[in-house]
Parts: C-alpha cells; sequence; structure tokens
C-alpha cells in the first residue's frame, strides 16, 4: 500500500525515474483506472514503458462501451449534451456532429444557443458572448448531416428553489423577469418520439436544474424512457460525466443504462475525440 501518488510531484510530471522506482516494486503492471486515463502521468504512462502492461477489466469494460457508442455504433446515433455552459464544451460539440446524427442540447446550453437565434431568454443563465460560436455549430451540423435539436416548449420560474411558483410557457413567451429551468412536456414528448427511433444514445448532462424540484421533470422523463428503450428495444445507452450520473440516479434508472462511466474529465476528452494518454500507453 502507497501513500496517494498526487503528493509526489514527479507524479504529474510524469518522471520516468519516479516511474521507475514504482515499477521496482511490481513484475507487471494492470490500469484499472479510466477516470484517470486522461493524465500523463508517472503512474499511468511512464511506467507503462518499463514493465508489461494491460488494463483491467473495468478499463475493458469503459473502452468497450465507449467504443460501441461512438467508434462503431448502431445507427441512427443520438447525443444528449447539457449542463450550464457552453464554453466549456465547445469542443465536445464540435467533435460530436461529426459523428452523431442527432445532436440534442439541453441545460443552461440551450439558452445560449435559444439567444442566438434571437429568442428572448429573460434572465436565463445564457452566455451571450458565445453566440457567434453556437451560431458556428448549428451551420457546422447542417454541413455535417446532423440535426441539433433544441427546446420547444420552457418551464420558468422567478426563484431558482424548491417548490417555486413555475408555468409552462412557448419560447417566445418567455417572461423577462423569469428563468428557464427546464424544458416543457412538448419538449419531452418530441425527444422521447425521436430517441425511439435511435439505436445508441450518448448522454452528457442534464435537460434542467435537476436538483431542484420540479426541475428535474424533463431529465427524468427522458432518462426513464432510454432506460426502457434500453431494456426492451436494445439501445444501447451510454452515459457519464459530471452531473449525469448524479440526474441518472435521481431519476432511478443509474443502472438501467447500458453503461455509465463514472468518469468526469476522462469522459469528457473522450467526448472530444481526444486519445487518451493513459489508454495510449497501454497500446503501445
Amino acid at each position: 500500500m502507497l501513500e496517494n501518488l498526487r503528493f509526489y510531484g514527479e507524479e504529474e510530471a510524469n518522471d520516468v525515474t519516479f516511474a521507475g522506482k514504482l515499477a521496482g516494486l511490481a513484475n507487471l503492471y494492470v490500469n484499472d483506472a479510466f477516470s484517470c486515463a486522461h493524465r500523463a502521468h508517472a503512474s499511468t504512462e511512464a511506467i507503462t514503458h518499463l514493465l508489461p502492461s494491460a488494463a483491467g477489466r473495468l478499463m475493458q469494460a469503459e473502452l468497450d462501451a465507449l467504443s460501441k457508442a461512438l467508434e462503431s455504433p448502431q445507427r441512427p446515433v443520438a447525443a444528449l449534451v447539457g449542463g450550464a455552459k457552453i464554453s466549456s464544451k465547445m469542443t465536445v460539440l464540435g467533435h460530436l456532429i461529426n459523428q452523431v446524427d442527432m445532436l440534442i442540447i439541453g441545460g443552461g446550453m440551450a439558452n445560449t444557443f435559444l439567444h442566438a437565434q434571437g429568442i428572448d431568454v429573460g434572465k436565463s443563465l445564457c452566455e451571450a458572448d458565445m453566440a457567434d460560436a453556437a451560431l458556428e455549430i448549428l451551420n457546422k451540423a447542417v454541413g455535417a448531416g446532423c440535426e441539433v435539436v433544441l427546446p420547444i416548449d420552457a418551464v420558468v420560474a422567478r426563484d431558482f428553489a424548491e417548490g417555486a411558483p413555475s408555468e409552462t410557457v412557448l419560447l417566445d413567451a418567455i417572461p423577462s423577469d423569469a428563468m428557464m429551468l427546464d424544458v416543457g412536456p412538448a419538449s419531452i414528448a418530441d425527444l422521447m418520439a425521436r430517441v425511439a427511433d435511435c439505436k445508441t444514445l450518448v448522454w452528457n448532462g442534464p435537460l434542467g436544474a435537476f436538483e431542484v424540484k420540479p426541475f428535474d421533470t424533463a431529465t427524468n422523463a427522458l432518462a426513464r424512457e432510454a432506460a426502457r428503450l434500453t431494456a426492451e428495444n436494445g439501445l444501447t445507452s451510454v452515459a457519464g460525466g459530471g452531473d449525469t450520473v448524479a440526474a441518472l440516479a435521481n431519476a432511478g434508472v443509474q443502472n438501467d443504462f447500458s453503461y455509465v462511466s463514472t468518469a468526469g474529465g476522462a469522459f469528457l476528452e473522450w467526448l472530444e475525440g481526444k486519445e487518451l494518454p493513459g489508454v495510449a500507453a497501454l497500446k503501445a
């Protein structure tokens, strides 16, 4: 049993001498931590050059699931990307439009796309300075043959608090003093119909502010439908990253998707199409 390797500067520096000290303790190396695979550290990258190396069973299961979802998927393929800001997921969106047939935008990110299209989103979370970037994604998606799906209606409230008075409105009727905190029933019905035709679903991020009821309604509804389609129709459903695991747990379906990754940064970098150093080292 060793001390936490992050306490050593040589670990994050991917120091070969430090890796040699670790290698001296073993005859072979097995990496079973996909969540650390996006880091080129001494214990994930340098050590693989010093010992016979292999992926562990959990790492293997993760890589198999991810490969099945985007590298060799059954089509049509849909990706749901939600969350607060598009600025943190521009690379993800740019990569996915060339990989999937349908890109569903949810959460605060959707507000920025709606704003970019000239819709007044009131006091909703919105990155106005990212409007041009959002339009660029929409234009590139057209060229890539990827359909971008945005909300049809909105659940709005004046206060972001549990049990706060809320109402469902069309997008052109969002009050100037209200926030869009979830998508409405028309959007839910639309998304359910679309997902029903898909063979593969990649899920990263919620549709609304799921942490506070009743703004978890859409996320719960679509998550439960995806779980049902996985069980009854053979949908390949792969989810992961950030709040996604918590959102699926809130819906009670965290064990009902084909695969749910607990990795955060590594899952996002995979969605960005990046080669993960910890995985590449095992292949070398």
